[in-house]
């Protein structure tokens, strides 16, 4: 078909659904659509929510549909089946390919989530597992409909401004340290459209370019599988939270739009490819003018001031991730060179010690998911450790560089 239309059992409850979409509202449940000659029954979940499993279940045992839809990736899909997946990630392969910092990030909301869940009695993402059991209890076909995780965090971190993320970190760290006291019948409140639309839309005031690509570039990623997955009758889980943008797009698109676009990383801003390498040069500039044309003793009173100031408070930020002795080290001998090679960080250096210093033991892993729940559990857990002696080591060293150049021009 052309456009997307009701099923004729469901005609004016779906015709309700999709007027409420085109408004913008926030439908919850069940919603029934014929899409491309494809019966879709789209469920809105909460993700901490033992209603929603139930609602998963009985869906999919209703339905028996040909292909059952999840708002997973494969890291996450993993995550949830294998709670054994920690065991093998290689931390120095994740320190050696960039990814510590998105790693962190990742761990940091997976971390609230699972407070809230521990709270109500119920494992974050439980209906989706629920979904991928009822998947295979009534043999249908499993598709992994959401965009890969790292390449949602890496094109939100891009497009930020740089006061959006020091935000945003900001309030990460303070949903983990804040003792969340949210109830069951709020969480199910946060399906209902009026609870919804006031959390995306206040998310889209605060931060609207992270909105843009962690919710409505996903509704398309995922409406999009939607209308390519095998099979007449496809049942998709969701979070609550994406179908209206879902539904929307239905409407709009009953046939596959590209994806490349929402699939790319965009890289540094010519600006700050420039800069990378234009402080290191002012930098080893100012202290040659120095040498040259005021005095060598002048010279070296700067790169004393650059050692110190990008040394110290790199060796500080380990020291604040309760890095070992030889990190922390590490770290300030580092920093000083680092900051002048834009192709490597202090925290890359730090970090790689560190892992070699205290390898993770297995305990460390078997513990993660629970240690993530907490600040305490942070900073003690090995793993966690090393991500924030990468962070708080690049930290202070950036920190470092923006002290240091004022302090070496000072000298002239």
């Amino acid at each position: 078909m052309d456009e997307t239309t009701p099923t004729p059992h469901e005609e004016s409850e779906a015709r309700a659904d999709g007027e409420n979409a085109a408004q913008g509202e926030s439908p919850s449940g069940e919603h029934v659509l014929l899409v491309a000659g494809k019966t879709v029954y789209l469920v809105g979940t909460a993700h901490i929510s033992a209603r929603s499993v139930e609602e998963v279940r009985d869906v999919i045992a209703r339905v028996k549909p040909d292909t059952v839809c999840v708002e997973l990736d494969e890291a996450r899909h993993k995550s949830l089946v294998d709670q054994q997946a920690w065991r093998n990630m290689d931390l120095v392969q994740v320190i050696r390919r960039k990814q510590a910092t998105l790693l962190l990030a990742h761990l940091i909301m997976s971390a609230f989530q699972r407070r809230l869940g521990e709270h109500l009695g119920i494992r974050p993402g439980a209906e989706m597992i629920q979904a991928v059991e009822s998947a295979a209890e009534h043999g249908a076909e499993l598709v992994l409909a959401d965009r890969d995780i790292r390449i949602t965090l890496r094109r939100t971190w891009a497009h930020l401004r740089l006061w959006d993320k020091a935000k945003l970190i900001m309030q990460f760290m303070g949903g983990l340290v804040t003792q969340s006291s949210i109830t069951a019948e709020e969480i199910e409140q946060l399906k209902q459209k009026d609870m919804l639309s006031q959390v995306m839309e206040g998310f889209a005031k605060a931060f609207p370019r992270a909105k843009r690509i962690l919710i409505d570039e996903r509704d398309t990623w995922l409406a999009d599988h939607i209308i390519t997955a095998p099979g007449e009758k496809i049942v998709s889980v969701v979070g609550a939270g994406h179908v209206p943008g879902i539904l929307r797009h239905l409407k709009e698109h009953s046939s596959p739009v590209p994806l490349d676009p929402l699939s790319r990383v965009p890289p540094p801003s010519p600006l700050l490819r420039w800069l990378q390498w234009l402080i290191p040069l002012a930098v080893v500039g100012l202290i040659v003018y120095g040498f040259v044309s005021v005095d060598s003793q002048v010279s070296l009173e700067m790169v004393k001031v650059w050692v110190l100031a990008n040394g110290v408070l790199s060796a500080l930020g380990a020291a604040l991730a309760m890095g070992h002795p030889l990190t922390i080290l590490a770290a300030f001998l580092a920093a000083p060179l680092t900051s002048l090679n834009p192709m490597v960080a202090a925290g890359w250096v730090s970090g790689l010690v560190e892992a070699v210093v205290r390898r993770p033991r297995v305990s460390d892993f078997e513990k993660l998911p629970d240690d993530i729940v907490t600040i305490k559990g942070f900073w003690r857990n090995a793993i966690t450790r090393i991500l924030l002696v990468v962070a708080f080591s690049n930290l202070g060293s950036a920190i470092g560089t923006l002290v240091g150049i004022p302090l070496m021009t000072r000298l002239l």
